[in-house]
């Protein structure tokens, strides 16, 4: 028997719903009723991704084609390591991924995995030893604790942001590129007039993984030119 147009019946929804637990905050129980409910979460977990963010490097590179066979690839906190992950079986077996975390992460084949800062004095040069020499491509899915306040988060992680790029300047090959996290309305103006001078091409995406309700965006630059004497004005 087919239903018609009012009818309910076969539409069932299929969300699941989580209780409040005593103790637990509202926006506690709203995130995991997302988790549980969010399919590139059920996709992770069943293709043995780390974490859904893996897909939206997965989008992001086919599109870019950034990871390439023989790539040599640094990956700023790298925890849980999905990002990692992707750029191991992107570079397949023929290329160098380093993972790089304030804290270990869990071993990855294919991936070298160091508990590093990466602000710290000599990073930079400690990161080109253990790739035998520079890099083709530097990621960074790192965000800044959440305040709850959207300027102070975005001025946080545009820090975090320029932070890392300053540091791929300092390991990246001649043509190679830098993806970033953003918010909000995307990296600051003086930051991507900064990275302009240093690279071909710098744009935004918002990959379809990334969660339409999240501010997050990711700058891709791409064709490094050179360090450029010059820094971004605070």
């Amino acid at each position: 028997m087919t239903e018609g147009p009012g009818s309910g019946r076969g539409r069932r929804d299929l969300r699941v719903r989580v209780k409040t637990a005593k103790g637990r905050k509202l926006s506690s129980t709203l995130w995991l009723e997302r988790q549980l409910n969010d399919p590139y979460v059920a996709r992770a977990q069943a293709e043995g991704w780390r974490s859904r963010a893996a897909f939206k490097l997965i989008e992001i590179d086919d599109r870019f084609r950034l990871l390439k066979p023989g790539a040599r690839v640094v990956d700023l906190g790298a925890a849980p390591g999905g990002w990692t992950q992707v750029a191991v079986g992107r570079v397949k077996g023929r290329g160098r991924v380093i993972g790089v975390d304030l804290t270990p992460v869990e071993a990855i084949p294919g991936a070298e995995l160091h508990a590093l800062d990466f602000l710290s004095e000599g990073a930079d040069a400690q990161v080109r030893d253990w790739l035998g020499g520079p890099a083709d491509v530097v990621l960074s899915d790192m965000a800044a604790p959440a305040s709850g306040h959207p300027r102070t988060d975005a001025l946080r992680i545009n820090a975090l942001v320029e932070a890392a790029a300053d540091f791929a300047m300092d390991v990246l090959e001649p043509g190679g590129a830098f993806v970033a996290k953003v918010l909000g309305g995307g990296a600051d103006q003086k930051l991507v007039a900064w990275l302009n001078r240093a690279f071909a091409r710098v744009v935004h995406v918002k990959p379809p993984a990334s969660r339409k309700e999240s501010s997050e965006k990711y700058l891709v630059a791409t064709g490094f030119r050179g360090r450029r004497a010059d820094q971004p004005s605070g």
